[in-house]
C-alpha cells in the first residue's frame, strides 16, 4: 500500500469548525426539544389537575348547595301544613273551652264532626287521600292484614272484611297501610 492510500483510509476526517459549532448547536436543540415536551406534559398536567380540584370543588358546593335547598323545601312545606293546622287546633281549643258551657250534647257532637271536616279538608288540600278497603280483594301493597277470620259466605274469602285503620296515599304514594281484617 502506497502512503497516499494509507493516508485515504486510515486518515481522520477533516473536521470543520464551523460544522462542530453548528453540531453543538444542533445538540443543544435536540435536548431543548427532548425538554420542551417534558416542560409542556408538566404544564399540561398541572393545568389538568387545576382543572380537576376546580371542578371537583364545584360539585361539592353544588352538592351541598342541592342538600340545603332540599331541606329548606322540606321544612317549608312541612310549615305549611302546620299553619293549616294551627287554625283546626285553635277550633279544637275553643271547642273545648265551650264545652262546659254547653248543655246540649248534640251540639258538641256536631262542633267536633265540623272541626273533623275541617281538618280532613285541609289535609286533602294537601294531597293526602283515604284508601276505602273495605269489601276489597286483600292486597299487600295496600293493605296489612292484622289477623284473618272465617266466614260462611265463599264469596268474602281473600277479601277485606274490616278496617282497623284507614290506609292514606299522599299524592298517588302510600303513606300507611290500611290495616284489615281478611276473610278466611
Amino acid at each position: 500500500m502506497s502512503k497516499k492510500e494509507n493516508e485515504e483510509t486510515h486518515s481522520e476526517p477533516i473536521i470543520n469548525p464551523e460544522s462542530q459549532v453548528q453540531g453543538e448547536e444542533s445538540q443543544a436543540e435536540i435536548t431543548d426539544q427532548a425538554s420542551a415536551p417534558e416542560g409542556d406534559a408538566e404544564k399540561k398536567i398541572a393545568e389538568l389537575n387545576d382543572k380537576y380540584i376546580r371542578l371537583y370543588s364545584d360539585f361539592d358546593n353544588f352538592r351541598k348547595r342541592t342538600l340545603k335547598e332540599k331541606a329548606d323545601i322540606i321544612n317549608s312545606a312541612s310549615s305549611d301544613v302546620l299553619k293549616d293546622l294551627l287554625v283546626i287546633l285553635d277550633d279544637f281549643e275553643r271547642a273545648i273551652a265551650n264545652n262546659d258551657k254547653v248543655e246540649d250534647v248534640t251540639v258538641l257532637r256536631e262542633s267536633f264532626k265540623l272541626i273533623q271536616h275541617k281538618l280532613i279538608l285541609a289535609l286533602q288540600n294537601k294531597g293526602l287521600e283515604s284508601v276505602d278497603s273495605k269489601g276489597e280483594v286483600f292486597d299487600a301493597d295496600k293493605h296489612e292484614a292484622i289477623t284473618n277470620v272465617p266466614v260462611t259466605d265463599a264469596s268474602q274469602k281473600g277479601k277485606v272484611i274490616d278496617v282497623v285503620e284507614r290506609g292514606y296515599n299522599l299524592r298517588g304514594k302510600t303513606l300507611r297501610f290500611a290495616k284489615v281484617i281478611v276473610g278466611q
